[in-house]
């Protein structure tokens, strides 16, 4: 099955003060850290989609085997980020995305992996992760889902997709690794970890 990764990393971060994409975390960034556990799945296609602060974070990634995105409108929030992406991905060839987050530092190659490994079991439904009362990402979705996709826009993403009845989605425990890091305290909260 062929998998495209997209890292989503276009935000301002405006709650955490300073670009929250390039904060050290496990010998790298946390977008760093990202891309490396995207990459460690042995997925040949991993792209990142950057907005706010986009040469910074750029420059910050250089070293990265990953392709940049450009969303010029990130402000109109992470649904945008994903149709960007989704429009800039050669889809032809693609079976499915997984659509990930740069900001959730816990979720690991070996849970990405769990996602893709499901994801090839079933392949014409989402593989949502399960975060108590609703499904969220790291989510995988079936190129079915593509053009539905490329419409997102807004702040929601891709969450109303992931919770409606009509998508047939299969949700995988992701325990306490779905923590965003949206403020100083978390941050430091995550360093203590």
């Amino acid at each position: 099955m062929n998998i495209a990764i997209l890292i989503l990393a276009a935000g301002a971060a405006s709650r955490m003060g300073t670009v929250k994409q390039n904060l050290e975390f496990n010998g790298t960034t946390l977008l760093g850290n990202a891309i490396d556990q995207a990459l460690a799945t042995g997925m040949q296609n991993v792209y990142c989609v950057l907005g706010a602060h986009f040469e910074t974070v750029g420059n910050s990634i250089q070293d990265k085997a990953v392709t940049v995105i450009e969303n010029k409108n990130w402000k109109n929030g992470l649904g945008s980020s994903i149709a960007c992406g989704i429009k800039n991905i050669e889809v032809n060839n693609l079976d499915a995305v997984l659509v990930m987050l740069a900001d959730q530092p816990l979720i690991d190659a070996e849970y990405l992996k769990q996602l893709i490994q499901t994801a090839t079991e079933h392949p014409h439904s989402c593989v949502a992760s399960d975060y108590g009362k609703k499904n969220g990402v790291p989510a995988v979705f079936p190129k079915q889902y593509f053009k539905e996709l490329e419409r997102l826009s807004g702040d929601q993403g891709a969450k109303e997709l992931l919770n409606s009845p009509a998508a047939s989605v299969i949700k995988l425990d992701a325990r306490d690794r779905v923590w965003d890091i949206d403020t100083p305290e978390e941050y430091a909260r995550l360093l203590k970890k």
